[in-house]
């Protein structure tokens, strides 16, 4: 550990986090290794949504309907594995659930090993540089002034509930219920075409469910690449899954005997055994006492503002992760709680850049995504130069049976910068990440094609991608 820096000795914390997800918890490990004191409070289970309820154990569902989705494919890789195949939802559900466990223990660790003091307790700000800390339950609650000289809240979000779509176990899911059903509907309606919808409207199709998604943008994925996400949703549809696109729902209504029917703007009814309510996340920004302190948010859309090294409008606090904007990532909740602290121990920062931050998408086929899209960068006045791939002319994809998808490279036709990518296709979550590091690094279209990507690997399609782009494609026809 590194000398700490000299804040206030006389206060028992030189840093205290409210809230113990991907932002906080790493913001706490981060602030031991400069050398801080530090206080982490969580007030339910350490790692947050994320990690208990988000993105990992959906990865782990995802996971399943993937391999059960494969067993359709065996015959052509010369396999046979007879009649009688069967899933057992109730052990799909279980193993993602000790899954999150297993994390879970992980963070504890980490935090012991690490030496942050953690405190299981709700907090609320207080005087200045003051948290009120509750612990117990119900009228047994305690609260204790904390006093730390930097408080970082790191509070998380939650489902947004629309007043047309009260949260009802029987009839509408959030995502927490969808993650935890041992029975599956036989229909099921998803409220919003956007990440957490289309990734659980995948799982679920995947095992037999009927799905329809209602979105009320004329597209899917409405911050991805339209073009991407039009491959997407010709995949899905493929898979059973119906769009109704521009529409929304105006009303709900339980039928006798079970079910629901929905109502859509257009006069049309949809029925269905469940409602899964997707329709984004709000910021935890209430019972913080963020108005009496003095701290500027927009309540409504729970977010707190800040600067570019996490600061808000009082001096001392500061706010990561999903309450301090979008995008509302963990990732991005991470890297804000890395910069946070070094910013606050006294080190030499960069402020984040928001487009350098990936978007990734865990449906069968996956999208990711960083940088700028080609409508985006027109939009900033750019001209600009696209480039294109099909996984169908990569070998690696075609021996694994993943030949759909596709990359799409943007670049500025004047300098040759890179600007940004988006791709669709088996395992591309996992090689965004080469484009997030030429985009760190400023690369033009000259580095990116000396660059040499290794054979057989599905990463060759970003490669040449970067090719076409510049009429230089590899594995492709001529252009005309």
């Amino acid at each position: 550990m590194s000398n700490p820096p000299d804040l206030s000795p006389d206060l028992p914390y030189d840093l205290a986090i409210v809230g113990g997800g991907p932002g906080g918890y790493v913001a706490a490990i981060r602030a031991r290794q400069l050398g801080l004191r530090v206080l982490l409070i969580e007030r339910e289970t350490l790692g947050g949504v994320c990690l208990n309820w988000g993105c990992i154990p959906t990865k782990a569902l995802l996971r399943t309907a993937e391999l059960w989705q494969s067993l359709e494919k065996m015959e052509a890789f010369g396999l046979s594995l007879g009649a009688g195949s069967k899933f057992d939802s109730k052990r799909i559900v279980a193993r993602s659930r000790a899954v999150a466990a297993k994390l879970n223990g992980g963070v504890e660790l980490l935090m012991k090993s690490n030496g942050v003091e953690v405190r299981y307790a709700t907090a609320r700000l207080g005087g200045r540089g003051e948290l009120l800390v509750a612990s117990g339950r119900g009228n047994k609650k305690k609260e204790e002034a904390v006093r730390a000289q930097h408080i970082v809240l790191a509070v998380g979000a939650r489902a947004r509930e629309l007043p047309i779509l009260p949260m009802d176990e029987d009839v509408v899911w959030g995502y927490r219920e969808a993650m935890v059903a041992e029975d599956f509907p036989s229909r099921l309606l998803v409220a919003g075409g956007g990440a957490i919808g289309l990734e659980f409207a995948s799982y679920f199709a995947a095992f037999g469910v009927e799905v329809v998604v209602v979105e009320a943008s004329a597209r899917i994925l409405f911050n991805e690449d339209e073009e991407i996400a039009g491959v997407l949703q010709s995949e899905l549809e493929k898979r059973g899954i119906e769009f109704r696109l521009g529409e929304s729902i105006e009303g709900i209504e339980k039928k006798k005997g079970g079910g629901v029917v929905a109502k859509l703007g257009g006069g049309d009814e949809v029925e269905a055994d469940r409602i899964l309510s997707a329709v984004g996340v709000v910021g935890n920004v209430e019972g913080l006492g963020l108005g009496d302190a003095g701290v500027v948010f927009d309540e409504a859309r729970g977010v707190i503002e800040v600067d570019g090294l996490l600061r808000t409008s009082v001096e001392g606090i500061y706010a990561i992760g999903d309450v301090a904007g979008a995008p509302m990532l963990a990732h991005k909740a991470s890297l804000e709680g890395i910069v946070c602290v070094e910013s606050i121990a006294g080190e030499d920062v960069v402020p984040i850049v928001r487009e350098h931050i990936p978007s990734c998408v865990y449906t069968s086929p996956q999208v990711a995504s960083v940088g700028m899209s080609a409508r985006a960068a027109e939009g900033e006045g750019c001209k600009v130069r696209i480039g294109r791939f099909p996984l169908g002319a990569n070998g690696k994809a075609i021996a694994l049976g993943e030949d759909v998808g596709m990359v799409k490279v943007v670049f500025d036709e004047a300098s040759g910068a890179f600007l940004g990518a988006s791709m669709v296709g088996g395992e591309v979550t996992e090689m965004v990440q080469g484009y997030g590091i030429a985009l760190g690094m400023e690369a033009t279209e000259a580095e990116l094609m000396r660059t040499v990507f290794a054979h057989p690997t599905l990463s060759e399609a970003m490669h040449e991608a970067v090719l076409d782009g510049w009429g230089r494609a590899l594995h492709l026809p001529p252009r005309k």
